[in-house]
C-alpha cells in the first residue's frame, strides 16, 4: 500500500510502523527513483504513478487487509498520511476502494462465515432426515397402540 506521509514526525512514524507490526506488515520510507525502476515488469508496475514526493510504502505478508486497515485508521487520526493507491493480489487499488476494503472483518472472521455457509445446507438435510424419523417413530407409536387397542 503506498501512502504520502509528508508532515509525520519520527514518533508518529513509529507509531505506524509499530501498529502495522502488530498486524504482520511494517512501513518503508521509498526513494522514488529506484522505486520506479524496481516497479518495472512487476505487479507494482502500475503504481509507478505514486511515487512522487514522500511515499512510504506499507507491506503485509500474513493478511493484506490488516495492512489496509492499519495504515486507513492511521489517516484517519492524523491527517498527516494520506493513501494514495495499493497494489493487491497484482492488481492495482484505488484509495475509495482501499477504504471498502478497511471496512471488511477480519480473515478469520470471513472464514468463520465461508465455513457457516458452506454447512448450513448440510445442518438443514440432517433437520430434515431427523425431523422425518421423528415423524416415522410417532406415527408407528400410534399405529402400535391402534392395534393394541384393536385386539
Amino acid at each position: 500500500m503506498l501512502a504520502e506521509y509528508q508532515g509525520l514526525t519520527v514518533a508518529e512514524i513509529t507509531e505506524l510502523r509499530a501498529s502495522l507490526k502488530e498486524r504482520g506488515g511494517q512501513f518503508k520510507v521509498v526513494k522514488n527513483t529506484l522505486a520506479r525502476i524496481a516497479a518495472e515488469g512487476t505487479a507494482l508496475e502500475g503504481a509507478r504513478e505514486y511515487f512522487r514526493g514522500p511515499v512510504g510504502v506499507a507491506l503485509g505478508y500474513d493478511d493484506p487487509v490488516q495492512v489496509v486497515k492499519a495504515v486507513v485508521q492511521f489517516a484517519e487520526d492524523s491527517e498527516k498520511l494520506r493513501p494514495t493507491a495499493a497494489v493487491l493480489e497484482g492488481r492495482l487499488v484505488p484509495v475509495e476502494e482501499l477504504k471498502r476494503i478497511a471496512q471488511l472483518p477480519p480473515r478469520e472472521v470471513l472464514l468463520g462465515m465461508l465455513a457457516a455457509a458452506m454447512a448450513a445446507p448440510t445442518v438443514k438435510l440432517a433437520q430434515a432426515l431427523q425431523a422425518t424419523v421423528g415423524q416415522m417413530a410417532w406415527a408407528l407409536e400410534a399405529l402400535r397402540q391402534k392395534r393394541q387397542q384393536e385386539t
